[in-house]
């Protein structure tokens, strides 16, 4: 019996990836479980593990292909043994039973509830309107709606058909959104009010998003086009989404760090024996989660839709990390809990990770705050863009020695600018001020910014 192995749901967001590595050939004799693809996302790399023991006998992919979530990889020739069993599973289903089974009066219950909510819902929405032909409308919908509903066994399922309530239809119709495009994140494949707005509003052609169509620069001389890979893609669609969303404030400032240069030159020697590097990033990593215990606004994030903000107890720091596919940004989880040294290990290692393309979801997902260094590279100053639903990020630019005026004289002093991006309709100008002034004052004086 062939059996279809499929890309499967890798993480929350993402549609698509990319085939990175085929780690089986036609003809192979694979075990249940084992990964037959390697694929490479916009937030990480993952395998793709097979769901039943047998020979390859089709690859449907080649290395370098994009794919979405559902796309066939690998036609597999199951075991007999487990053919068998499935036969006998099924033959021994009573199919009267099977029948009941699958109109389960709970879900039908709960369906025609959620569907009579949403259809009242609407209809007091629209009470301006006709009210007799609404109702003609919505009873119409509802009669293609329940001949509509998924059935349990897939294989009855017809991928022309649609799932959705009489008010959904009517949004869908009202936004000019065709519902045979959308997969429907409820219940069996509902398609909710959710998915139709955020499928209005990732079309930038609707939104008024997309930028005017370019000229064709051939006509002034050579040009080379190359294909965006996915980190870049999702870069430019999650920056996009977060400078039209968030309204940006921009806070600078600068820090005496003379004393932790000669801190890091100490210590370094330490720190290697333990696998890791000491450096200004590591000890702002921990600064930083000092910090927003501190101040918790910018340890949070805004939901506009239910006018609330979520102010996290955990301490998760994102780190930016430039890799040769584009930038990516890992997650220190917990990092209040760390020492400097622990800190300055599990940079060191991720951020090898990452270049190394071997990020898993987990080690992309959930966190709080960002921290971007281009000190390495140079600049006196740049403005981050916040990574949203985050609500702030300190950047970090090439420190400089400049004269200070120290005890009636001049001394030469390490001074490192800081950058700090943040959204406005959370944070004040106040907040932004007093945050990064604590910043500074943690990296002149650590001992008193952590006794205070």
């Amino acid at each position: 019996m062939a059996k279809e192995i499929k890309i499967p749901q890798i993480s929350e967001g993402v549609d698509t990836a990319i085939i990175s590595e085929i780690l089986v050939a036609e003809g192979d004799t694979i075990e249940d479980d084992q990964a037959v693809v390697s694929v490479e996302t916009d937030k990480a790399t993952a395998e793709v593990p097979s769901t039943a023991a047998g020979t390859v006998k089709e690859i449907k992919v080649s290395e370098g292909d994009e794919v979405k979530v559902g796309a066939v990889v690998v036609i597999l020739e199951a075991d007999e043994e487990e053919d068998e069993q499935e036969e006998e599973d099924t033959s021994s289903d009573d199919p009267k039973e099977t029948e009941e089974a699958d109109q389960d009066p709970s879900d039908e219950e709960k369906e025609d509830e959620d569907e009579k909510e949403e259809t009242e819902d609407n209809d007091e929405e629209d009470e301006s309107d006709d009210e007799d032909e609404n109702k003609k409308e919505d009873q119409k919908n509802s009669e293609e709606d329940s001949e509509e509903k998924p059935q349990k066994d897939s294989s009855s399922k017809s991928s022309d058909k649609v799932y959705a309530s009489p008010g959904v239809r009517r949004l869908a119709r009202e936004l000019e959104v065709n519902l045979q495009e959308l997969e429907g994140s409820g219940e069996s494949g509902r398609i909710t009010e959710k998915d139709v707005k955020n499928h209005k509003n990732s079309d930038g052609k609707k939104t008024g998003s997309s930028l005017e169509k370019l000229p064709d620069f051939s006509k002034w001389g050579a040009i080379e086009t190359q294909k965006l890979n996915n980190i870049k893609k999702a870069t430019a669609k999650n920056m996009t989404a977060s400078w039209q969303s968030i309204p940006h404030v921009f806070q600078f400032g600068e820090a005496d760090i003379s004393g932790i240069e000669a801190y890091i030159e100490k210590h370094q020697e330490n720190v290697e024996k333990a696998g890791g590097k000491l450096t200004l990033t590591s000890i702002l990593t921990k600064i930083v989660a000092t910090a927003l215990h501190q101040f918790p606004k910018f340890n949070a994030s805004i939901d506009m839709e239910k006018e609330e903000k979520i102010l996290k107890k955990y301490v998760n720091i994102n780190i930016a990390v430039a890799t040769e596919k584009g930038l990516l940004v890992p997650v220190i989880k917990n990092a209040d809990q760390k020492s400097i040294k622990d800190l300055s290990v599990e940079i060191a290692e991720i951020a090898e990770k990452a270049r190394a393309g071997k990020l898993s979801n987990e080690d992309m997902e959930g966190g709080n705050f960002s921290i971007s260094n281009l000190g390495g590279i140079g600049g006196t100053n740049f403005t981050p863009i916040v990574y949203h639903p985050q609500v702030a990020i300190l950047g970090i630019s090439k420190a400089s020695t400049k004269p200070v005026y120290i005890d009636g004289k001049f001394e030469p002093r390490s001074i490192l600018p800081l950058s700090l991006s943040y959204d406005h309709r959370l944070i004040d100008g106040a907040d932004g001020a007093a945050f990064i002034n604590w910043i500074e004052k943690a990296l002149e004086d650590p001992y008193e910014a952590l006794l205070n």
